[in-house]
């Protein structure tokens, strides 16, 4: 019979998300694993496989805590305050974060080649999702009269995803409040959304008695 863990996996899996989120895959050691969730290697391979089973697992993780939580409370929301609080929520996070590593997802795609399909193919689910709520807000908008009909759903969906995503890389080196707010302005004054800057508008309630957000 095998022995049950003693260890916190949660608490090893938000380690060792931070150790990857900060380095990346390849350059993230097993010393520097071992080091940061207090495991010993063996311990490592035993409960999770090898170094890329451990990262997968971490990476799972991050997203659960972070971008789906966020998906789904948001979603709560009018279109519209569900769009900017979540640009606004990126931003201030991103600001936030001193050693401004950007989004582990999209670290995780620019890292990822046709070597890994697997990982490719999750890390490109994970962006669809994105999407898709970005698409269900903006056809719920549309639907109430918030949004003008023009682009459509899907078209206005893309763009702001292609925001999102240049957002998330330029903050790793260009960590500006006014170039974000820049990028994130324009795109969504197509909606007729007006953006006052990520650290405003992430005053926006987190909660709202409107007509939510309903999955399209």
């Amino acid at each position: 019979m095998a022995r049950p863990r003693k260890f916190d996996e949660a608490q090893v899996l938000d380690r060792a998300a931070d150790a990857f989120w900060t380095k990346g895959f390849e350059a993230t050691s097993t010393r520097d694993l071992t080091e940061c969730t207090g495991l010993t290697q063996s311990s490592i391979y035993a409960a999770f496989g090898d170094k890329r089973g451990l990262f997968l697992r971490s990476l799972k993780h991050y997203l659960e805590r972070v971008l789906h939580e966020r998906i789904v409370r948001l979603e709560a929301l009018p279109p519209g305050q569900a769009i900017v609080a979540f640009f606004a929520e990126v931003i201030e996070r991103s600001l936030a974060d001193p050693r401004h590593r950007g989004c582990m997802l999209v670290n995780t795609a620019l890292e990822a080649t046709p070597d890994d399909p697997e990982l490719q193919r999750y890390v490109a689910a994970e962006t669809v999702m994105i999407e898709d709520f970005f698409r269900r807000c903006i056809a719920a908008g549309q639907a109430s009269g918030e949004f003008p009909a023009d682009p459509s759903a899907t078209d206005g969906a893309r763009h702001l995803l292609a925001v999102l995503l240049g957002l998330r890389v330029l903050v790793r080196v260009r960590p500006d409040p006014a170039l974000l707010d820049g990028l994130v302005g324009p795109a969504l004054a197509a909606l007729g959304l007006a953006w006052t800057g990520g650290r405003h508008a992430a005053s926006v309630p987190l909660f709202d008695t409107r007509t939510p957000v309903h999955p399209a």
